[in-house]
């Protein structure tokens, strides 16, 4: 007889903890199916996603803007030999190109030959190229001139690697000397030096840091004296 009832009190324990069991497992499905539940993780945009990915998938980081694309011009801007442009004739695909002027400030153009660019500007250029089209070889012609790249600067004296470098619209002095490596240890790096052609006239001007540079400038960064 005691051998029953410990059989069917060991019975009746396994029945119970397999009833807690189903109702704790129901308990918890019917948690993470309810809506809102403060204890389950939500999405937050506003948090930052790993390795600085996108918070949404189809977003593009890549520049949007399309390679050799005309940059932002400057309606006082004055060309000089290694300005690129793209010349646009509409109705004339084979007129319709990227050119350079050349070192003597020239630019060879279909038809008309060569034409002096330096000096002007984009708008007095346009005007040049029409008035030769007309009315000889196109009747009433549209011409666009843009500058794809301007002519690289220049940088000499104490910079780890003086040369050429390609300008970048809005750059100073500064950030000049940081494309060249940054000074050398013997640089005098509060007083530069900027030679650049201004009116058709070569000028030598004083720069601090925050100097503006120019297209064709000539940067010298001079020995400081101990």
């Amino acid at each position: 007889m005691r051998r029953f009832n410990i059989g069917i009190a060991s019975i009746t324990t396994v029945a119970a903890l397999s009833f807690a069991a189903i109702l704790a497992f129901s308990a918890a499905a019917s948690a993470q199916s309810g809506p809102g539940n403060p204890a389950l993780p939500t999405y937050n945009p506003a948090l930052p996603t790993p390795q600085g990915l996108p918070s949404h998938p189809s977003q593009n980081l890549a520049s949007t803007q399309p390679a050799n694309q005309p940059i932002a011009n400057d309606s006082s801007y004055r060309l000089g030999p290694g300005d690129q442009l793209h010349i646009t004739v509409f109705g004339q695909q084979d007129m319709t190109n990227n050119y350079q002027i050349d070192g003597a400030g020239m630019l060879a153009f279909p038809l008309i030959g060569r034409v002096h660019a330096g000096g002007l500007t984009a708008a007095q250029l346009q005007q040049t190229i029409t008035s030769k089209l007309s009315p000889d070889y196109i009747r009433h012609p549209s011409v666009s001139v843009e500058v794809l790249n301007y002519r690289p600067f220049y940088i000499l004296g104490e910079v780890n690697k003086p040369g050429a470098y390609p300008y970048v619209s809005g750059m100073t002095v500064i950030n000049a000397a940081a494309l060249a490596g940054g000074f050398t240890y013997r640089a005098k790096d509060d007083n530069f030096h900027i030679k650049r052609v201004e009116g058709g006239k070569h000028v030598e001007l004083d720069a601090g840091d925050d100097t503006p540079v120019r297209p064709g400038d000539v940067i010298t960064i001079p020995e400081r004296f101990f």
